[in-house]
């Protein structure tokens, strides 16, 4: 058995989140010659930012630097698990489309699916956990029929969706991508994000008028950059971006045009406002072609802090790197003050509902109990945000699967 190495002080790990995070984010921007002056731990957290951010594969085709062997090995073994799992869901995908026509019913492939498909990344470069599909509600005893004929069971439902999986959800074969990490399916009836507890809904821009047998694409490129927008947003208003989805918008906004853009700004009833934060980081990190008209129109939609605020977050402050556990983190996103004490009593005195939903995620994700907070009292964790330092669950358990998988490699 390994030894897993002692996790450093709290300020010292979130530092060395904040610098592996920004420096590797600029090195996808624009590659340097020399390597980081890292140390040993510094590398391992390196590796957790990877992870983290879904871009291991990214790094080892575009890095000019080595580093260290195990840098370099962990990279080489990641690019090659992410370019099996996706040959894996390659061949997974058509089985999809043809139970779905045997059903004689439609869904909508979303993000990943739709991604892979317009090809903007070499094979393996974009790393895919789930699989999402829309469909109507009405259509859903049709789809799990579908998806019970190639092997997937639902396995839970929530108001937003209805989860399928094919193999013990707490299986989990090692650290960062691997072929045999379950693939879950996840069915959605509607797609909306609360920012930052109003529900913005986008249902009606991506499901296309007609939905025929088998798996649709988006109606348009618009639709598709406004749900990963709208997926953005949501994050980086819970400190939960990645930085997979920045390379997305950023790829994705060369083939977006001018009747796109235009589609994207007035398919609703108000331009979306919520697409500044991401496009901006996008535009920002990188390099992402928005047309400054576009940039304009969103400011003038948006809140005045938000869009203020906007030009000043970094993506360590609202990803997965922001080792702290913020109150309120999306307070800044608010509307109006009548928004902002609704979003303030959701945290505080988080619904049945929302508690149900979180305890569903735990339970998907069972290496989270090696750190003793979703098992605290609410009021306690409460009391944590407010007066002490917590460290996020997520960030903190990347850097000890990191620790530990060096050490055991070492």
């Amino acid at each position: 058995m390994p030894t897993i190495l002692p996790t450093p002080p709290f300020h010292v790990v979130a530092r060395a989140l904040q610098d592996a995070t920004e420096r590797l984010a600029a090195e996808l921007r624009a590659p340097t010659e020399v390597a980081p002056d890292w140390n040993e731990f510094e590398w391992s957290v390196a590796s957790a930012v990877a992870t983290l951010h879904g871009i291991s594969a990214l790094l080892f085709r575009s890095l000019k630097w080595r580093g260290p062997e195990k840098w370099q090995s962990f990279l080489r073994e990641q690019c090659a698990q992410s370019l099996h799992r996706e040959r894996r869901i390659d061949a997974f995908l058509p089985r999809i489309d043809a139970a779905m026509r045997r059903e004689n019913v439609g869904v909508v492939l979303l993000k990943g699916a739709a991604i892979r498909a317009l090809g903007i990344y070499q094979p393996g470069d974009r790393a895919m956990g789930d699989l999402d599909l829309l469909a109507r509600h009405a259509d859903f005893p049709a789809v799990s029929r579908a998806l019970r004929s190639v092997g997937y069971q639902e396995a839970f439902a929530t108001k937003r969706n209805a989860v399928f999986t094919d193999m013990e959800l707490q299986k989990r074969p090692g650290f960062g991508e691997h072929i045999d990490n379950p693939l879950i399916i996840e069915l959605h009836p509607t797609l909306y994000d609360p920012l930052p507890s109003t529900d913005i809904d986008i249902t009606a821009r991506v499901m296309p008028g007609t939905l025929p047998a088998g798996a649709n694409a988006y109606p348009d490129l618009a639709a598709l950059l406004a749900h990963l927008l709208l997926r953005a947003a949501n994050n980086m208003c819970s400190h939960a971006l990645r930085l997979s989805q920045l390379q997305d918008i950023a790829r994705l906004t060369p083939r977006v045009h001018a009747p796109d853009w235009q589609r994207l700004l007035t398919a609703q009833s108000a331009a979306p406002w919520w697409a500044l934060p991401p496009l901006l980081l996008a535009q920002r990190y990188c390099d992402a072609p928005v047309p400054m008209e576009v940039l304009a129109r969103l400011s003038d939609a948006s809140p005045r802090l938000l869009a203020r605020a906007a030009r000043r977050f970094t993506l360590t402050e609202v990803s997965w790197s922001n080792l702290r556990i913020a109150a309120f983190p999306g307070l800044v996103w608010s509307t109006s003050i009548g928004e902002a004490v609704r979003y303030a009593r959701s945290r505080l005195l988080p619904d049945r509902e929302a508690l149900a939903e979180l305890a569903h995620s735990v339970s998907r994700t069972p290496q989270f109990a090696a750190v003793p907070w979703y098992g605290l009292p609410h009021a306690a964790r409460i009391a944590r945000w407010l007066f002490g330092r917590p460290p996020r669950v997520q960030a903190i358990n990347a850097v000890m699967d990191a620790l530990a998988t060096g050490n055991q490699t070492g």
